[in-house]
């Protein structure tokens, strides 16, 4: 039978120490010659991404530790490594973003590119082999005096360029953000993805062609898709006169064929579903052409589907997931298909599908144990009516512990996730995450708010100059409406996001009472400091989010949280990472600066060495503890076997 004791006391097999030690999140995975390698996080390494193969007796090391491939190009990063067909590595390193060579797997690495003057001033992403011995990429370089320019860049794999920056051969500039860089089947042109401040790549970006010359560079570009209001998204050549590319003229991002004589585009199987998303980082697709001229999509509406695309008739054709609802591709070599997948009762991994067969086989998940079936949430799909009678779509993971049941007439306290972003997407998924809550007996919603992409560009519109406002009405909106229907205790409600996210939760606690507290990771707290303060990449988003300067001053200190701590009644708690470069702890810090003054009860976590999301074992674990510590506190229950989070109290 099970035991009868309060939600939030339920003691789970899913600890903080499990969620650490089992995660390794999997991306950026490709082909090399007939073996799959792919990029892992290692939380007990210290946070550092590791790129990592298939072997007889589990994953192992290509680069071994203490090595770190990740780059810094926007913050964000992406492709931060590639190989040659042989299984040569080239790979950026964290800790200076110079490239590297390993010519085997466990190998010492080779510099490929020079010492910057300052550590990692030079950057570079998206690394790609388009021809022989030469590695094509997005570079990055940031000046003395604060200026950054970025060019398609062409770096010798044969370490030439070590000692010698100008070994470096730039193919194209001019633009202050370049991405995706295709070179056409027959070497004569180059295609890529351009735009400008304040665009920030889902707003507007320019599809642009240029024919290189015997020196290796561009001549003059002509754009043949997008605008400052068209986002257009990862070319690929169908062959040397067409491109394919991503529009969402239509509304949502759908297929076009791009001649690039300069005929119009034309969109391919038009449908009012996304085939495209919000490009936080460099290398991202969202569909494989095949060598039949087919092209696998990935298509989403609230959930994604895969499909084949038969370019000539329009015509899709569904290949089963298995159970899975969210899809990110990597790539395609003869049938053999390699995405990572996810679903409500489908762990998220490397997986790879036969077309053929349509065989499903892991490759690698991200977590080394999936929870028991018995303490899985059932997730279910729910939509909300906002302010407006807008509608607001969101996740609900119900608690759930077989072990345990709650006493007659209690209700389930709820936390509001809050995505970051703001421009991203949840979508029902099986993690320890999750599970660590639901299984203690708190529920989730994880909410897609306005702003949120995945449902058409009028839905990710609804956010422009309403950030601070939409946002914390929809995310209002969805909790609400659970404690209206009964589902969860309407006097403990809670939010917690990070990010963007985090900017919401602040919002929402000092300009609303439907929170009994929250938890903001690394949220933005005010706005004036912060577009000085924060990264190239994001420093005029506000610009679109709220307005722009200085003729949306007023709106920035009317929006601001921190300047609303008066009407804030309820504790929060900060977690911080101390080298955050795009929320630097400055905001997290006015915040607490702010509660002191007003005798607000609240904690601040702060980590040495975490940057924008928590990557360490040990950050990881105290900042799950500290939270459900932290709820337990406020909202009346005992967690079991956790260390009680010191309140600052006045």
């Amino acid at each position: 039978m099970p035991t009868v004791a309060p939600y939030g006391s339920w003691v789970s097999p899913v600890t903080a120490d499990a969620v650490a030690d089992g995660g390794h999140p999997v991306s950026d995975a490709g082909f090399v010659g007939t073996d799959v390698w792919w990029l892992e996080a290692r939380p007990a390494e210290g946070g550092r991404y590791a790129v990592r193969r298939a072997g007889t007796d589990g994953p192992q090391d290509v680069l071994a530790a203490p090595w770190n491939s990740r780059t810094r190009v926007h913050e964000y990063g992406g492709g931060a490594w590639t190989a040659t067909p042989d299984g040569v590595l080239i790979f950026a390193e964290f800790t200076d973003q110079r490239l590297y060579r390993v010519d085997e797997p466990g190998g010492r690495p080779v510099p490929l590119t020079p010492d910057p003057p300052d550590p990692g001033a030079w950057r570079y992403a998206e690394l790609q082999i388009l021809r022989p011995g030469e590695i094509w990429c997005v570079r990055e370089r940031h000046a003395d005096d604060g200026a950054i320019r970025r060019d398609i860049a062409v770096v010798p794999i044969d370490g030439s360029a070590a000692d010698d920056e100008s070994a470096i051969r730039s193919v194209v500039a001019g633009s202050h953000f370049l991405a995706a860089p295709r070179l056409a089947p027959d070497g004569g042109r180059l295609a890529w993805i351009a735009w400008e401040h304040p665009q920030m790549p889902w707003d507007g970006t320019e599809l642009r062609v240029a024919d290189l010359g015997p020196d290796g560079t561009c001549g003059p570009s002509r754009t043949l898709l997008g605008s400052r209001t068209e986002s257009v998204l990862q070319p690929e050549w169908a062959d040397d006169a067409t491109l394919w590319a991503l529009s969402d003229r239509s509304g949502y991002w759908n297929v076009h064929r791009v001649p690039v004589d300069g005929a119009a585009a034309d969109v391919v199987g038009a449908l009012d579903e996304e085939i495209g998303g919000p490009m936080w980082t460099l290398g991202s697709r969202w569909y494989l052409p095949l060598d039949d001229g087919r092209l696998v999509v990935g298509r989403t509406s609230g959930t994604d589907t895969l499909s084949s695309l038969d370019p000539a008739s329009g015509r899709y054709e569904d290949i089963d997931l298995h159970g899975a609802t969210a899809v990110t591709l990597f790539a395609v070599a003869d049938d053999r298909l390699l995405l990572s997948s996810a679903g409500a009762h489908t762990p998220t991994g490397l997986r790879m599908i036969g077309l053929a067969s349509g065989n499903s086989t892991v490759v690698r998940l991200n977590a080394e144990t999936v929870p028991d079936p018995a303490y899985q949430p059932a997730a279910r799909q729910m939509t909300f009516s906002g302010a407006g009678g807008r509608e607001v779509h969101a996740v609900v993971y119900p608690p759930r512990n077989p072990d345990y049941v709650a006493p007659d007439g209690e209700l389930p306290p709820f936390i509001a996730w809050v995505h970051g972003g703001p421009t991203a997407q949840t979508v029902p998924r099986l993690t320890d995450a999750i599970v660590y809550w639901t299984s203690r007996g708190i529920g989730v919603i994880d909410v897609n708010y306005g702003g949120s992409t995945g449902y058409g560009r009028e839905y990710r519109d609804r956010l422009l100059g309403q950030w601070g406002v939409v946002d914390v009405e929809d995310t209002v909106a969805a909790i609400t409406g659970l404690a209206d229907a009964g589902l969860a205790d309407p006097a403990r409600l809670t939010i917690e996001g990070g990010s963007a996210g985090g900017w919401t939760v602040l919002a929402a606690l000092t300009t609303t009472d439907v929170f009994a507290c929250g938890v903001s990771h690394f949220g933005v707290a005010e706005l004036v400091e912060f577009v000085k303060e924060t990264h190239d990449f994001e420093s005029r988003y506000i610009d679109g989010l709220i307005g722009p300067l200085p003729e949306a001053a007023a709106l920035y200190a009317e929006r601001a949280p921190l300047n609303h701590v008066d009407g804030l009644s309820c504790p929060v708690l900060l977690l911080q990472g101390l080298d955050d470069p795009i929320v630097p702890p400055a905001q997290a810090e006015r915040f607490r600066d702010a509660m002191v003054v007003k005798g607000i009860p609240h904690a601040y976590r702060a980590y040495e060495g975490e940057s924008h999301g928590f990557r360490r074992r040990e950050t990881v674990v105290d900042a799950l503890e500290s939270a459900l510590s932290f709820y337990g506190q406020i909202l009346g229950f005992e967690p079991p076997g956790v260390p009680v989070l010191p309140l600052w109290r006045p």
